[in-house]
């Protein structure tokens, strides 16, 4: 409520408009309403379209799932690139090795 409607008295024209601006805000927050529950409508058909389900336990849980499993994806690519590094310092080892063997070969003659 206003400072003026718990102070003084209002005429008609002030009820009326403080009733219009009320109504306003009714019609506005009713049409929020209807825009949330058919937006929350249109998510849950997604969600069951694209996960099977539209409980958001069972979404929570196969987010979970889901990161358990990238994350596992990712520590396996991790190993991998690691491994293939390893080949590469090795590969690069034995050609020194050997260009070092040979050059050295070279020399003696």
């Amino acid at each position: 409520m206003s400072k003026d409607s718990n102070d003084s008295k209002q005429n008609i024209e002030e009820l009326q408009s403080r009733y219009t601006d009320l109504n306003t805000r009714k019609i506005q927050a009713e049409t929020n309403l209807k825009n949330a529950q058919k937006q929350l409508k249109t998510l849950k058909q997604q969600a069951k379209k694209e996960y099977g389900t539209d409980d958001v336990k069972e979404l929570r849980k196969q987010l979970d799932e889901l990161k358990i499993e990238n994350e596992r994806k990712r520590e396996d690519y991790q190993k991998s690139l690691d491994e293939i590094e390893q080949k590469l310092a090795k590969v690069d080892e034995e050609y020194a090795a050997s260009a070092n063997a040979s050059s050295t070969k070279d020399d003696s003659e």
